[in-house]
Parts: C-alpha cells; structure tokens; sequence
C-alpha cells in the first residue's frame, strides 16, 4: 500500500520561509516523479514544483522559481519542499504526489494516483 505522509506547513508572515515533508513508502516501482500541488482559495489544484526520483531533474512553475526549492532524500525516500519569500496569495492547501516516470504530465493531477493527505500554508501581511 502506496502512502504519502506529509509534515510541516503552518502560519508565517509575508516573506517568511517554511519548509514541507513528504514521506513516500509502500512504493514498489524503482524510479517515480513526484509533485507538490498547491490549492489556493477558489482556485484549481495547481502543480509548482516536482522531482524525479531518483535522478533528482527538478521543474518549477515561473511564479515560484528561485523562491521555492524541491530536494529530496534517496534514501528515506522523503521529498521536500522549501518555501521562502511567501506572499498571502500563495495561502492554501499544499499536496505532495507521485507518478510513476514517464505516465502522464507533470502539472496535471489527473496524473498522479498516490497524494498526501495536504497541508495548510497560511501567509499572514
């Protein structure tokens, strides 16, 4: 059985910094992609940054390039997600997901069979 649990998140101040976990087990394939999403207020589930594994080739969206940094640990098979330089519109849920390499696109999360269970960012001015 296939689970994402996910940790970290919380409330912080416009420009502050706050960094996500997800852990992956249960997977039993050798290579995955994996994608945060993020779900603001009224919109749809938007994909903004994802990794492979376990080449490590990393894919942002434009908005949050050189603020947002995806890694991951190969050996723990836990992806993160470090946030800087936040601003109240990016408030929302934020999901981890993975893929199996090569199937589907990478911004569409009708690709993705495995989430986290989401997180709540909250970026106060």
């Amino acid at each position: 059985q296939v689970q994402l649990v996910q940790s970290g998140g919380g409330s912080v101040e416009v420009g502050g910094s706050l960094r996500l976990s997800c852990a992956v087990s249960g997977y039993s394939g050798s290579m995955y992609y994996a994608t945060w999403f993020r779900q603001t207020s009224g919109d749809e589930r938007e994909a903004i940054a994802g990794i492979s594994y376990p080449f490590g080739f990393e894919t942002y969206v434009y908005s949050v390039k050189r603020r947002f940094t995806i890694s991951q640990d190969k050996g723990t098979k836990t992806i993160y997600l470090q946030m800087t330089g936040l601003r109240p519109e990016e408030s929302g849920i934020y999901s981890c997901a993975i893929k199996p390499s090569g199937e589907g696109d990478w911004n569409s999360e009708t690709s993705y069979p495995y989430w986290g269970q989401g997180t709540q960012v909250t970026v106060s001015s």
